[in-house]
């Protein structure tokens, strides 16, 4: 709760911070540039009213004798007109300034800077300004820029009370997604891993609330998995462990006689301990990404070959066809000759035992757009949509009338896709319901 109160607070901080920066930067321009303003506004009338002045004393006497006195007549502070000089029509001054005297002489381009002065449409004269400062402000002149500083305050306080609120509303607004992802993984950490939060936003806390519910589902599917997958391993393993029990106490009470049936049932059962315990193992590497390939380039029918001897005497017992059908030059493909003959094993163990009498296993190499394409098609029964999604689950078996004692641990399928992963493939299903099942494996071609 702590750290949810700091980020708010962190987050409002900032908010207000960078408002009132931004509020005192504009509030600074916007008197300087309103003071730059009013001052130029009462220098340009300055000028405007030194002109009258000149020009109607000009008018009056018909030249520029005495228009000092003239102008110093019409003004109380005699800082008013600093800076301004008057240039006679033969280019000398008549109204100096600080930095110039009666009858200097002015350059001609620097005549040309300056304002023509004009009577009836006849030059008169020139006014030159030499960067004159601003004339001093009147107290009326003072308050209206002390109006003007009050409004700025006033602006600059509203929106800092503005900025503040928007603050509080956008840091709880942020927080609050944050916040209900603390109380989820809390609660998953908790065990209870089967947490939702909404989506508020289509932004990166929405992409990150869709990711955490993407990740909770995950987890909660794969702890469900988890747990089923211990519950049918100690299924499993009871099975056959309660039948060696049962004969080695038998056999040590002397109520069983030590035949060979009896030594053949046990080992039986030990062999299926034995298969269940290898499948485990190969599924832990897989998993953990250590299972260990003896790659080398083989020719697909050496390996639809191998696996059809496997099953051939099973499939002939049987009354099925399980025959290979080939394309032309179909490359090399790169693997471990091994696991993949155990992954067609599995794949046709698994079509003999849905396919009836009468019907056809066909094994089948082409080259695809992404590789090698292995293919096992059968005759059988199929499998039903809604089992389709689960047929490479871990113990998933769609049929639940046939148990463990067909000699299957129920990770047959399991194993196969692990194998054809950790070679770089792909393995896919297709089924029709009373038509049969087809299995793909597209496999990287071996590279020369």
């Amino acid at each position: 709760m702590n750290l949810r109160h700091s980020l708010t607070l962190k987050l409002t901080g900032v908010v207000l911070l960078i408002s009132l920066l931004s509020v005192v930067l504009v509030a600074i321009f916007t008197r300087y540039a309103t003071v730059s303003a009013f001052d130029r506004m009462l220098l340009e009338q300055n000028r405007d009213d030194f002109i009258d002045i000149v020009t109607a004393h000009y008018e009056e006497n018909g030249s520029w004798d005495d228009v000092i006195d003239a102008v110093r007549s019409q003004t109380k502070d005699p800082q008013t007109f600093t800076g301004l000089v008057v240039v006679g029509q033969d280019g000398r001054v008549v109204l100096p300034d600080r930095d110039t005297h009666i009858g200097q002489s002015i350059p001609g381009r620097q005549l040309a800077l300056g304002t023509p002065l004009e009577l009836d449409g006849e030059r008169i004269g020139t006014l030159l300004e030499n960067a004159p400062p601003p004339p001093p402000r009147k107290p009326e002149d003072e308050r209206y820029l002390a109006r003007t500083d009050q409004a700025l305050i006033l602006a600059a306080g509203g929106v800092s009370v503005l900025a503040l609120l928007l603050g509080v509303l956008s840091s709880r607004t942020l927080t609050r997604s944050l916040r209900e992802l603390t109380a989820a993984t809390q609660a998953m950490a908790q065990g209870n891993l089967e947490q939702m939060v909404p989506v508020r936003s289509n932004d990166e806390l929405g992409q990150l609330a869709t990711s955490f519910n993407r990740m909770s589902a995950d987890l909660a599917h794969s702890n469900e998995l988890r747990r089923q997958m211990t519950a049918d391993i100690a299924h499993d393993l009871r099975t056959p462990l309660t039948v060696i029990k049962g004969y080695t106490e038998a056999l040590r009470d002397g109520d069983l006689p030590p035949t060979q049936v009896t030594f053949e049932t046990m080992y039986q059962e030990a062999q299926l301990l034995s298969h269940l315990i290898d499948d485990l193992r190969v599924l832990s590497l897989a998993d953990a990404g250590e299972l260990t390939l003896n790659r080398r380039a083989t020719a697909p029918q050496e390996l639809l070959s191998q696996a059809q001897a496997a099953y051939l005497p099973q499939a002939r017992e049987a009354d099925v066809a399980l025959v290979i059908e080939l394309d032309e030059a179909v490359p090399d493909v790169s693997v471990d000759p091994e696991r993949m003959v155990r992954v067609l094993e599995n794949l046709i163990g698994n079509a003999l035992r849905y396919t009836a009498a009468g019907g056809q296993i066909t094994l089948g190499a082409c080259t695809h757009e992404a590789g090698i394409l292995l293919s096992v098609c059968d005759t059988g029964s199929g499998i039903p949509p809604e089992d389709l999604p689960h047929i490479f689950d871990r113990f998933y078996r769609g049929d639940a009338a046939r148990q463990a004692d067909d000699g299957e641990s129920g990770l047959g399928l399991a194993i196969a896709k692990s194998l054809v992963e950790a070679h770089g493939g792909t393995i896919a299903v297709s089924s029709t319901v009373g038509q049969g099942t087809r299995f793909e494996i597209v496999l990287p071609e071996a590279w020369g």
